[in-house]
């Protein structure tokens, strides 16, 4: 595996607007850095192209792994996981009414809720409880 230069990787961080790609938590309120992920992992066949790079918070980063796709839950179809690079979050995830979890709207959503655990990871749920009671989640814009 090569290096990612710290050009590219500002290059990303800025692109995807200091903030994880899948649970939308930004860099100010992770404590740990958010990490450049492989969209297509090298695991898969996946290079360190820039088009092929986007951030995640440690916690989304280690569900996803290796995975590129996913069983959804309603349709029971293998889906190709959410692409942040490629899609916008709106289309295909909202927030639960009470702000905690990350519901997805259409197949390939609904399986990337399943496969990253955005709705039933403990530590990001607690996490979120008190950004909610501070005013600082969910994301507005």
């Amino acid at each position: 595996m090569t290096r990612i230069s710290d050009e590219l990787a500002e290059r990303v961080r800025a692109t995807a607007r200091n903030r994880c790609g899948y649970c939308q938590s930004p860099q100010r309120l992770v404590m740990a850095r958010l990490e450049i992920e492989h969209i297509i992992p090298l695991a898969q066949g996946g290079t360190d192209d820039e088009s092929n790079l986007w951030l995640a918070c440690p916690i989304c980063n280690r569900h996803k792994s290796d995975k590129t796709s996913a069983r959804d839950p309603i349709t029971n179809t293998i889906q190709l996981l959410f692409n942040p690079r490629t899609q916008t979050w709106d289309e295909h995830f909202r927030w639960s009414e009470d702000g905690l979890r990350v519901i997805g709207s259409t197949a390939i959503g609904r399986a990337t809720v399943e496969a990253l655990h955005l709705s039933d990871d403990l530590d990001a749920i607690q996490v979120r409880a008190y950004w909610i009671q501070v005013g600082w989640h969910p994301p507005m814009d």
